[in-house]
Order: structure tokens, then sequence, then C-alpha cells
């Protein structure tokens, strides 16, 4: 799967679990009687303000990427030069090479452990508060390279990432939700949805690395179950065919979709709630 789409997906997942939102249907009745009243979308598991669910989005689609962190050549490799580029490199020696131990459980383990570090690091600032400078700064790499995938900022503004980065990493130190095992949860939110994201595909991955279990010879003359155990131990549901594939694209369309209208909704709450306050803070609500 491309980087962009696996950090769209990831921010997707982030914005299902933390948020549950009932759009009415009633007015599509009258042309199809056997709807719902509503549609309920989410699963709100996780409660977060509705900044918190802006900011876990963009950091869980940064997360989403970090899988891909063990090849040169992908998308996050040639996101952010020269850190990227650093990163992939020594990553890609320490799990073995592309698709291999940051596709596993035990990368899924090690992503979600280097958060629960980072969240850990905790500091009492006088008259403030405690504040989150590991989930900060690490937050500041994920969101930067996000924003760089997702072309949410245009090339030509080169140094934006770093600085939307920057801010929301900022946010997340000062802001951060009291429940602090969110930001674990974010990043093996976004490794688990990117492994599942690769196994949709051709290549597949190998769960159990360092361990390969290979199919034996029989499995491998059948065209349909050669595709989904591989010749070299990795399992696919090979849904969306190669990387990159007009499937993959289409996939994408109802992601962004709701993760358009969930972010739309989110923010509309946003307004209204500060309007509320506005209002009573001058006495007109």
């Amino acid at each position: 799967m491309m980087g962009a789409h696996h950090a769209a997906c990831g921010a997707a997942a982030w914005i299902a679990i933390s948020t549950q939102f009932d759009i009415p249907l009633t007015a599509l009745q009258q042309i199809a009687p056997a709807l719902p009243d509503q549609l309920v979308l989410g699963m709100g598991l996780i409660d977060v303000s509705p900044m918190g669910v802006l900011t876990g989005a963009l950091v869980t689609a940064g997360a989403a990427l970090l899988p891909d962190a063990d090849h040169h050549n992908a998308t996050i490799a040639h996101s952010l030069p020269p850190l990227s580029n650093a990163l992939c490199r020594g990553l890609g020696k320490m799990s073995g090479g592309h698709r291999h131990g940051t596709h596993s459980i035990i990368g899924i383990v090690f992503f979600v452990l280097i958060a629960w570090l980072a969240g850990m690091w905790t500091l009492e600032v006088e008259n403030f508060g405690t504040i989150f400078p590991g989930a900060g700064l690490l937050s500041v790499l994920l969101v930067a390279f996000a924003a760089k995938v997702l072309a949410i900022i245009p090339d030509t503004m080169q140094k934006c990432p770093w600085a939307l980065g920057l801010a929301t990493g900022a946010f997340i130190m000062f802001f951060a939700p009291q429940m602090q095992g969110w930001f674990p949860v974010a990043m093996g939110v976004g490794a688990t949805v990117h492994i599942l994201g690769d196994m949709l595909t051709t290549g597949g991955c190998n769960l159990i690395w360092p361990f390969a279990i290979k199919p034996p010879k029989f499995w491998r003359k059948i065209p349909v179950l050669s595709s989904i155990w591989r010749p070299n131990g990795n399992m696919a549901l090979p849904l969306l065919g190669n990387a990159g594939s007009w499937r993959e694209w289409l996939m994408l369309v109802p992601v962004a979709v709701y993760t358009v209208v969930a972010v739309g909704i989110t923010l509309f709450g946003m307004g209204k709630t500060g309007l509320y306050a506005l209002g009573s803070s001058v006495g007109l609500l």
C-alpha cells in the first residue's frame, strides 16, 4: 500500500475509535424504507476532546508510516531528508529489510514500547501542572511525516511540515489528554493499520518474524491458496492486488470521505462549543 494511503487509513482509524456520530437518515427513508433511522459512525472507545481527536489523527497518521521506515526508498524515507533517510537506513538494518521486523507483531510491540516510554516522561511545571515532553517531541516527527506524505502542505512550502509538527507537538506536550495511555494506543493503531493494509496486497507480511513458516510444496501449486500463504512465509489476503492498484485507490475513497466528514463534524462541534462559551462569558447564553 502507498504511503499516503497508509497515513489516511491511520487517521481514519484514530477517528473511528475516538468519536461516534449519528447521521440522520430520515430523509432517505422515503426512497429506501429499509434504511435505519440513523447511521452510526465511529466506536467512541477513547474519550478525548475534539482537539484530541484532530491531533490524535495526525499522530496516528504518522505512526501508520513507521513500519515502512525499513525501506530506503519508501515514501517516508524521502519525506523529511536528511533525518528520514538516516532513520530508514538504520531501522532497515535492524529489522532485516523491507516487510520483515517492522511489519510483524514484534514491530508493533517495538513501536508501542517506544511510545509508552516517551509518554512516561513527564515534568511538573509550577503554576501549570504536568507536561509530556516525550510524547510532544515524538509527535513533532510523526505529524511532520504525516503532513508531508498526505500533501497537506504544498511542496513549495518545504519547512511547513516541520512547523505543523512543532505546533502539534507543543500542544501535545502541554495539553495532552489526561488518559496517559492514549499515545501508545495511537502508535499501536497506526502500526497495526499499516500492517493490515499491506496484508491486503499481494506481498503480504510475516506476523511472526523472525520465524518463517513456509507452505508445503502442494500448497504452492494451487493458484489462490499460494497467493494467501506465500512461498516466503508471508500471509496475505490480496483483495487490493499490487500496491498502488486501482482497487487500492478505490478503497481510499470511502476512507477519505469518512475522515473528511468526521473532521468536519468535529470542527463544527468545536465551533459551537466556542460560540457557546463566548456567549456565556458575555451573558448572551
